[in-house]
């Protein structure tokens, strides 16, 4: 009788893995944010913006890396990101949810990820915007 060989697994990869770690993350937000700056369509949720666009890149990418199983480089620099509270300042209602959705939809679009992420992470970041609306529409 031989003997039993040990299975071996192999482990499922982490979104942050899935997504090409911080280069991958990195694209998405340049892709994000390079639409954002771009499209006449977004120019509400870019008025919301600083003019120079840097941190909110880092930090927006900082933040994606933590949240996706990777790095927790928002949270060592910031603490707990308390999403909504940061952004209370900000007059977010219907319009700007979906601006900023529409050019996240694109940056997604532009990613060589399977279509099942591409969706996973649309659902997510649908929701959390959702969230972040602080104004009547």
């Amino acid at each position: 009788m031989a003997a039993d060989k040990p299975m071996t697994e192999t482990p499922t990869p982490s979104l942050f893995e899935t997504l090409g770690g911080e280069p991958g993350i990195r694209k998405l937000v340049d892709d994000f944010y390079a639409l954002m700056d771009a499209e006449p369509f977004a120019a509400g949720i870019r008025a919301l913006h600083p003019a120079a666009l840097e941190g909110s890149r880092d930090k927006f990418f900082w933040f994606l890396c933590g949240w996706s199983g990777g790095p927790d480089h928002y949270i060592e620099r910031f603490g707990h990101p308390r999403l909504r509270a940061r952004h209370l300042p900000y007059p977010i209602a219907t319009s700007e949810r979906d601006q900023w959705l529409s050019c996240m939809q694109q940056a997604l679009s532009r990613q060589p990820w399977p279509d099942a992420v591409k969706n996973q992470l649309l659902r997510s970041f649908f929701d959390t915007a959702d969230w972040m609306r602080n104004r009547p529409d």
